[in-house]
């Protein structure tokens, strides 16, 4: 079995803020492939963010921010299960980078799931259209609109955005991430982007 040096387990946690232990854990699954030891913790954390997503979240936060000589402003509201992870600098710290995305990329709603049916409806019938004008066949037509659909959500969904600071995660990852260090559920509630 392979042995981590304590320098590598370091590294590791510099590199992640995982604990200690799930540093050197991840190490041993990996045989000491840096990478697939990231890949390792990374998905973990999603496990264990998936098993806390549906605790209730009855404490949080409202942040502000306000951008471009006042030009620009957001309030967030942001969930969480107790005051003490609320107080959580690392809390704090997520809320800030979420309001930095809603300013600098203007989603015009949370999740996928809060877009109006009526809206998506719409959409769809005017992407196929646009196929069936193009004389594509029905099965590949309906490849086009889900392709433009994921396009829609990853442009005007919060939680569907990559990361304007590092475009290969989402904004959804990097609360997976903090929920896996906190161990409490996290949930954006709603948030409002104003500009002049």
């Amino acid at each position: 079995m392979y042995s981590p040096s304590i320098e590598q387990i370091k590294e590791l946690r510099q590199a992640t803020l995982a604990p200690m232990m799930k540093c050197k854990e991840a190490l041993v699954a990996s045989a000491g492939d840096f990478e697939k030891a990231v890949a390792w913790l990374n998905e973990k954390g999603a496990i264990k963010a998936a098993a806390k997503s549906e605790r209730s979240v009855g404490a949080g936060l409202i942040n502000a921010y306000i951008h471009n000589g006042g030009q620009v402003g957001v309030l967030l509201d942001l969930r969480c299960e107790t005051d003490f992870v609320a107080r959580n600098q690392e809390f704090k710290d997520l809320a800030h980078e979420i309001c930095l995305q809603i300013a600098a990329a203007s989603p015009r709603w949370v999740s996928s799931e809060t877009v109006p049916e009526d809206e998506i409806k719409e959409k769809k019938q005017a992407w196929l259209k646009e196929a069936e004008a193009l004389g594509k066949p029905k099965e590949v037509a309906e490849k086009i609109v889900q392709g433009k659909l994921d396009s829609f959500y990853k442009e005007t969904c919060l939680l569907n955005q990559p990361h304007f600071k590092n475009e290969e995660e989402t904004i959804n990852d990097l609360i997976v991430k903090t929920v896996a260090k906190l161990g409490e559920n996290i949930k954006v509630g709603k948030f409002v982007r104003f500009e002049i």
